[in-house]
């Protein structure tokens, strides 16, 4: 992997983002932002998933003036989605919000900026400007068409007038529903900008097209050292973008985590592996310490597989195997493996100082 650019580094609430601060993960609720227990209950759940930043949007004033209902019953950053209404700003920023997503271009008058930026100067509140394929500004669409360089060339505008107040807590999204656009806009902006960016496919699709899509365009570009944060939007619950930001994350080694390795199945299989595998990958998203954890259908693989995981299991005829550090360790009833699997990692985990228990974790 290329060595990651160097940006500079901006704080959102207690979460550095950029400056070699790990690539952190986003999403966004899909409450109504004035409905504070619904958007507190989304975003302990998101929490939960391993979110660390999360978004809410303000198209009223109700949504801005609930901001800091929503944050204090919250342990996450905080950020205010506002477009065009210079207002709803400063009042999410009077609320308490961690970090405003803001296109300074957008809000009319000079004078309308000057108010947003002298406010989050004060409260050393970053703005994120995200610039979006479908919404660029009509005489850039005219000159560049929805472009790699229509989107760095609308970037500039918004960053040169937060610069021109003197503010540089400034984080920058390109994003577009095609992907090699979005590689290629990321790509350009990479080379002009020293400010963190904010990874994403827009409107990417439902949950399987849309996975599919945000891992290829994030991933290309973490791949090559770009990027230091990443939302992974999905017409699908928001737990769903943080399971799979996390898988992005892991599979490139940006990450430790748990990692669960499964067969696809076959004939030879004498259990439900589909079933089997959906239930210990549901679980297993909860746990907090990295290990390896393999799910086998049968008897040909399994015990080859599990010999590398931390734990596993392997289904056999109404029976199966639980394995623990690369070894077989007891037999269970098939309807019992995935309860029995996770009261065996629970144990080990109990027991981690105990030196006669032998792990593979680290």
């Amino acid at each position: 992997m290329t060595e990651r650019k160097k940006t500079r580094q901006v704080r959102i609430g207690n979460v550095t983002l950029g400056g070699g601060a790990p690539v952190r993960i986003q999403s966004m609720t899909k409450t109504h932002t004035h409905d504070v227990a619904a958007t507190v209950d989304q975003i302990h759940r998101l929490a939960e998933a391993g979110c660390e930043l999360v978004r809410v949007a303000c198209p009223t004033e109700a949504d801005a003036r609930s901001v800091g209902k929503i944050k204090s019953r919250i342990k996450i950053p905080l950020i205010a989605d506002i477009h065009f209404n210079y207002r709803l700003a400063l009042i999410a920023l009077e609320e308490g919000a961690d970090k405003i997503r803001l296109n300074p271009g957008n809000i009319g008058e000079q004078d309308r900026i000057v108010q947003v930026v002298g406010k989050a100067k004060q409260y050393r509140i970053p703005i994120r400007i995200g610039v979006n394929s479908g919404s660029l500004e009509k005489n850039i669409e005219e000159r560049f068409g929805r472009t790699p360089e229509a989107l760095v060339e609308s970037a500039k505008r918004h960053v040169a007038l937060l610069e021109a107040q003197d503010f540089r807590d400034i984080v920058i999204s390109l994003k577009a529903s095609d992907v090699m656009t979005m590689i290629a806009s990321y790509r350009l902006a990479s080379g002009v900008f020293d400010c963190p960016l904010h990874l994403g496919v827009t409107e990417a699709g439902t949950l399987l097209r849309g996975s599919i899509y945000n891992a290829i365009g994030i991933a290309t570009l973490l791949q090559e050292g770009i990027g230091d944060t990443l939302r992974v939007s999905l017409t699908a619950d928001p737990v769903e973008e943080v399971k799979v930001a996390r898988m992005i994350l892991e599979a490139l080694g940006l990450r430790q985590g748990v990692r669960v390795v499964s067969c696809p199945g076959c004939g030879r299989a004498e259990v439900d592996i589909f079933k089997l595998a959906e239930e210990v990958e549901n679980r297993a998203m909860k746990l907090k310490d990295p290990c390896t954890i393999s799910v086998l259908g049968c008897l040909v693989n399994g015990p080859g597989e599990a010999h590398e995981s931390d734990f596993g299991i392997t289904g056999g005829k109404q029976k199966g195997m639980i394995y623990v550090a690369g070894k077989q360790h007891r037999t269970v009833d098939e309807n019992q493996l995935v309860e029995e699997l996770f009261k065996e990692i629970s144990a080990v985990k109990q027991s981690a100082g105990d030196p006669k228990v032998k792990t593979k974790m680290k």
